[in-house]
């Protein structure tokens, strides 16, 4: 596989299949995308002839069945994550899915499972994208002792607005769809875990603010997956964490704003609601300042690089491998489980 052509199937050619995987996987050498397989074979043909793709398949499990094809892209919602990857695994092909991993952690387990029957081959879920270039900076910052032994972290996140009842029902807001995936709540975790580990605990509160919206049809759907959840809990390392994620909040101050707080400092990593990212350390005694980002720990977009290159034995996969995103979901499932029962969960579930 090093030097032969490595021939892709796209099993659901969704938004950020056409923006990012497929001109991704066309970038890298001697990668041929060969079928497409969407909702129904007008759907394929559509989208094989809009994408330039020479075979539109009438369903996914043809993708699957074709022994000419070595790996699959699935864009799907996490509804079908878990049987298309199972089976893509089984039938001996390589798997991109895209996140969140599956509906809850018993199908992300099952996920595990499958690519441990099947070692040889690649198995690779797409990473949360925001904080990529900054990751490897916060994480040295840590590890290098600059702000010392991490005491506590605070992770506030919006991405709406005011509440808005007149937008449109999206998949995300319905658990037919996304499982225990509550908005973007997974991505800012797996996110958060890169650089202070993952969570040995989460207890939950959170609210349907909007609590109908329309579907194409019209008809107006209860909504029963929050859109405003605060998380806190311990990590496994002994410090504590805050998240707060919320799409009805008005004029909050920042986008983004991450504050990881040490004994002899604190790091803060900052996206204003108009402008870039950014990074500010502070050390005891001293004021915060803007941290600067070596230009060789500068993050980027390269799933579709790394996954190529994994098939073909170059590198191994970091963003994101089954078992950092089986926790994830362990963690998903534990913030619904403590909503649920009004208690903190420890982790890990299973």
């Amino acid at each position: 596989m090093a030097t032969d052509t490595l021939c892709i199937g796209i099993i659901g050619a969704g938004a950020n299949t056409r923006l990012r995987h497929i001109p991704g996987l066309r970038t890298q050498n001697s990668v041929e995308i060969v079928g497409v397989a969407n909702r129904s074979l007008a759907s394929s043909q559509k989208a094989a002839k809009e994408l330039d793709i020479p075979t539109a398949y009438g369903d996914w499990t043809e993708i699957i069945a074709d022994k000419t094809i070595d790996a699959v892209c699935i864009g799907t919602w996490p509804y079908t994550h878990a049987e298309m990857t199972i089976a893509a695994l089984d039938a001996g092909k390589h798997v991109l899915c895209e996140a969140r991993m599956a509906m809850n952690a018993r199908e992300a387990h099952a996920m595990l499972a499958a690519s441990r029957r099947n070692p040889s081959r690649i198995a690779q879920i797409v990473p949360a994208p925001m904080t990529l270039p900054v990751d490897r900076t916060i994480a040295d910052t840590i590890a290098g002792g600059a702000i010392g032994n991490v005491i506590a972290m605070n992770l506030c996140v919006s991405i709406g607005d005011y509440p808005n009842p007149d937008l449109p029902l999206h998949w995300r807001q319905s658990r037919d769809f996304s499982g225990n995936n509550i908005m973007a709540l997974g991505i800012w975790y797996e996110q958060m875990a890169r650089w202070v580990g993952h969570a040995s605990s989460a207890f939950a509160v959170g609210q349907v603010v909007v609590k109908h919206r329309r579907d194409e049809s019209g008809a107006r759907v209860p909504i029963i997956i929050p859109d405003h959840v605060d998380v806190t809990g311990q990590l496994q390392q002994g410090d504590q964490y805050r998240l707060l994620l919320s799409s009805v909040l008005g004029h909050t101050p920042s986008k983004t704003e991450a504050w990881i707080f040490g004994d002899k400092g604190t790091l803060a990593f900052i996206t204003p609601n108009d402008a870039e990212p950014y990074l500010r350390l502070g050390k005891k005694g001293g004021a915060m300042g803007a941290l600067a980002i070596d230009p060789a720990k500068l993050g980027a977009w390269r799933v579709e690089e790394e996954f190529v290159n994994a098939v073909r034995g170059r590198e191994g996969v970091t963003h994101t491998d089954f078992v950092t995103a089986v926790k994830y979901m362990e963690w998903t499932d534990a913030v619904t489980l403590s909503m649920r029962e009004r208690r903190e969960v420890q982790l890990p579930l299973l």
